[in-house]
């Protein structure tokens, strides 16, 4: 018996609904289903409802491939982070994909090594076809300043400063924050303290122990003793071991990064005993997650992730309309939240909200 012959239909499968079959059924046009479907686009309630339920009895999906050939846009951001163990940047991940998406653009993200080049991962991330870059305790070389520049991909730091002219920047106040946590440890008594940096090459670890450093001097302390933990939480609990091994140890430290200060803390109580808060002070700086847990309860420059997220996407965002404005450095200030793990000064304490905040009284 021959076999049954197929059609050329039923080999071709099941059709696609396409855009012009939901307009069709939702008596609309094309361009009223595109806006549909557009974050942002002007269209009202009622007209999005019923291509939406068009869309739905059809099965129909917009094809983000062929429209990004037509606009030339893929209306992805790529972003880049070196390390998501410090918990400040899996918040910041989270944050900057909700507000993006608002904008109708979708967060790739490329992690890297702490420390190493962000090359191969910049190399990685161009191949993808992104619309912008924005780039998260991960740095750029001039090669690729270059390379984005003649691509016309902009390029947004957050929680890094650059040089380049071409790059924007979104940072907290780091100079301020540093000096604010050295008034704070020098109202509080405290005469020995130390710094423990982050990686050498940060930015933010650099302008934190500047202000930090130069704050001390001013209220007549001394240079801190200075300790490497490389954002890393078994290097900063090597350091501190180190701090806390020697002939005198320091009564306060300030650590670059939350998550050092919470190796810090470890090694503090665990190792030698220490009641932290009373017999030594550690302060650190982001205000990540776990720095409010009452098993840390850790004194730190609170970053204002919204408001920075905020302007890493509007700052992105301009750029996309206009390519010829301007590169911004934007500085943001944040505050203190005092916890349990630093002594307290006897003036300067505000509680609002549940929140104890510190300030020199003069200001």
């Amino acid at each position: 018996m021959a076999p049954r012959s197929i059609s050329r239909a039923a080999e071709a499968g099941p059709r696609i609904a396409t855009a012009h079959d939901v307009a069709r059924l939702a008596g609309v046009s094309q361009s009223a289903v595109s806006r549909a479907f557009t974050a942002g686009a002007s269209i009202s309630p009622e007209t999005r409802d019923k291509v939406a339920e068009a869309a739905r009895k059809l099965g129909y999906r917009p094809n983000l491939v062929a429209r990004s050939l037509i606009t030339r846009r893929s209306h992805v951001i790529g972003v880049a982070m070196a390390y998501l163990e410090n918990q400040f940047y899996p918040r910041a991940l989270e944050a900057l994909s909700q507000a993006f998406s608002t904008r109708g653009y979708q967060v790739m993200l490329f992690t890297g090594k702490p420390g190493a080049s962000s090359d191969p991962m910049l190399e990685e991330m161009l191949r993808h076809k992104v619309d912008a870059l924005v780039m998260a305790s991960a740095s750029l070389s001039s090669r690729f300043d270059v390379e984005c520049q003649n691509a016309g991909i902009p390029v947004v730091l957050m929680n890094r400063r650059t040089e380049s002219r071409s790059i924007s920047s979104i940072t907290s106040d780091n100079r301020q924050g540093g000096a604010l946590i050295a008034a704070f440890l020098a109202a509080g008594g405290h005469r020995h303290l130390a710094f423990m940096a982050g990686s050498e090459n940060s930015s933010t670890s650099q302008d934190r122990e500047e202000g930090f450093t130069h704050a001390l001097a001013a209220h007549g302390l001394g240079t801190p003793r200075r300790v490497v933990g490389l954002y890393d939480f078994d290097q900063a609990a090597a350091a501190m071991r180190s701090l806390l091994s020697a002939p005198e140890r320091p009564d306060a430290v300030f650590c670059a990064n939350d998550h050092m200060a919470l190796a810090a803390i470890n090694v503090a109580r665990a190792e030698f005993g220490l009641e932290v808060g009373r017999e030594i002070s550690i302060v650190g700086f982001d205000d990540a997650g776990p720095a409010a847990w009452p098993v840390f309860g850790l004194t730190t420059y609170a970053q204002p992730l919204r408001a920075m997220v905020e302007e890493v996407v509007a700052a992105t965002c301009a750029r996309l309309s206009d390519p010829t404005s301007q590169a911004v450095r934007t500085i943001v200030p944040g505050w203190l939240a005092v916890r349990s793990s630093a002594r307290l000064p006897p003036v300067g304490l505000t509680v609002r909200d549940g929140l104890t905040t510190w300030m020199p009284p003069e200001v």
